[in-house]
């Protein structure tokens, strides 16, 4: 009797309706023993023996629910106590089946939110580290300089001079160290807003290669260009894009094998227009090709051009977050030392200017 009772609760996929029919059966279980009892005594023993058959009956087919709410509360006190790992069985289908669902999800959210915080904790050290790394050579050099002048530690006029334009040099390279982690914090600030204006970008391109070029050619690098001549208008901040841009320029030069050839292209089509930067250089690992948009990441030093000097690491994280905020996006492909960087931006019309 007791296990076609169990039974029929069992299928039931609500609490409510599962304590329901406990709660009718165990009824008509204690009016049924009081009944008989009833029959071969007529004192107080038939209530009694009504309210212990409905207390006992109650409990057996409500026992499955109270074991199962005591396995709940025993799994939130082990995922109080720090274990993220633990998750509680889900053994129903009914609003307690749902709670210990909910009770997995909430562990799962709290365990990535945790890591989540761990990894800004390390990239926060990482971050102190980077920079006061990089900032450390460059004003170490001055520091030297400075001193070797304030001694008049140099033997003539030309070694003076040699001094000096090496610490003007040092403290060029040391501003601009900065300015990159300014600009990166910037980027990286939820309150930083684009200047969206409409923006010839084919000409904008061809004004900053034009830029380049003296500076590849010094560095012993010719520039391929294939832009096209039809303007490709659309609403860009055009200093933070220009500032993406150059950064894809300066990052090719600095990698590519001397002499050596960085093509640049551009093709759009309804809704985006793509930018392209290849170069040819030394081949990285994989592991390597993962991390170049990783921030403070410089690749190997030998694949370096030794006539540019070293940056924060910082070039490409920037770019990235530059084309993210005009809702694009920056892939890198390498084959057999052949680097293509492109940025897939998305045609912005004069509806979605900011204000």
């Amino acid at each position: 009797m007791i296990n076609i009772l169990f039974s029929l609760i069992k299928g039931k996929k609500s609490i409510r309706v599962e304590m329901f029919w406990a709660f009718i059966f165990s009824l008509i279980i204690a009016v049924i023993s009081m009944v008989v009892v009833a029959n071969f005594n007529q004192t107080y023993v038939p209530t009694i023996f009504f309210v212990a058959t409905f207390i006992v009956s109650f409990y057996l087919l409500t026992g499955r629910v109270v074991r199962y709410l005591i396995a709940l509360a025993e799994g939130l006190d082990i995922i109080s106590e720090g274990n993220l790992e633990y998750r509680v069985p889900i053994l129903r289908e009914d609003e307690l089946g749902r709670v210990a669902l909910s009770i997995n999800a909430m562990t799962e959210r709290l365990d990535r939110q945790i890591q989540m915080e761990r990894k800004i904790e390390k990239s926060k050290m990482e971050l102190i580290t980077g920079v006061s790394h990089d900032l450390r050579t460059p004003l170490t050099s001055i520091i030297g300089y400075l001193d070797l002048l304030r001694t008049s530690s140099f033997q003539d006029q030309n070694e003076y001079e040699r001094f000096f334009q090496n610490t003007y040099s040092k403290a060029i390279h040391l501003k601009n160290l900065i300015d990159d982690l300014f600009e990166y914090t910037r980027l990286t600030s939820s309150s930083i807003k684009l200047n969206l204006k409409q923006i010839d970008v084919r000409q904008l391109l061809d004004q900053m290669i034009f830029e380049f070029e003296p500076i590849a050619l010094e560095n012993r690098a010719s520039i391929d260009k294939d832009i096209g001549h039809t303007a490709v208008v659309t609403a860009i901040d055009s200093e933070k894009f220009g500032r993406a841009f150059d950064n894809l320029l300066m990052n090719a030069l600095k990698y590519s094998i001397k002499p050596g050839t960085i093509r640049i292209s551009m093709q759009t089509d309804e809704q985006f227009f793509y930018i392209t930067v290849e170069n040819e250089g030394t081949p990285i690992t994989k592991d390597q090709e993962e991390k170049l948009f990783d921030r403070f990441y410089k690749g190997d030093h030998s694949r370096r051009s030794e006539d540019i000097q070293t940056g924060t690491g910082l070039g490409l994280p920037i770019t990235r977050n530059i084309v993210e905020m005009h809702e694009g996006t920056v892939t890198l492909t390498h084959n057999d030392g052949v680097f293509v960087v492109m940025m897939t931006v998305p045609f912005r019309n004069s509806s979605v200017l900011s204000p």
